[in-house]
């Protein structure tokens, strides 16, 4: 029983770590983008996209896997999948 849950231990403590660099990830990359791409790409605002990133990290690292954890991790997987790609396609142009 004993190999069980170390295994479910690990495999949990690998996701969040996972989980987290994309957070990590996410808000790095959201700091790297000027404040007139955000504005060409028709997103919310810089700040408010570094404040919603920069807070959801903390909760993350804060609370982990919880209910709040995962609001924050969609709102890393938000950015990723909606914000930086409208962000990168202004650059190929």
């Amino acid at each position: 029983m004993d190999t069980v849950l170390n295994l479910q231990a690990d495999i949990t403590s690998l996701v969040f770590l996972a989980l987290l660099a994309v957070g990590v990830f996410a808000f790095v990359n959201s700091l790297l983008w000027s404040s007139a791409s955000y504005e060409a790409a028709g997103k919310l605002n810089k700040r408010t996209w570094n404040i919603i990133l920069g807070l959801a990290l903390g909760v993350q690292l804060l609370l982990g896997l919880g209910i709040l954890g995962v609001a924050a991790i969609v709102a890393a997987f938000v950015y990723l999948a909606d914000v930086r790609p409208a962000l990168s396609s202004l650059q190929r142009r």
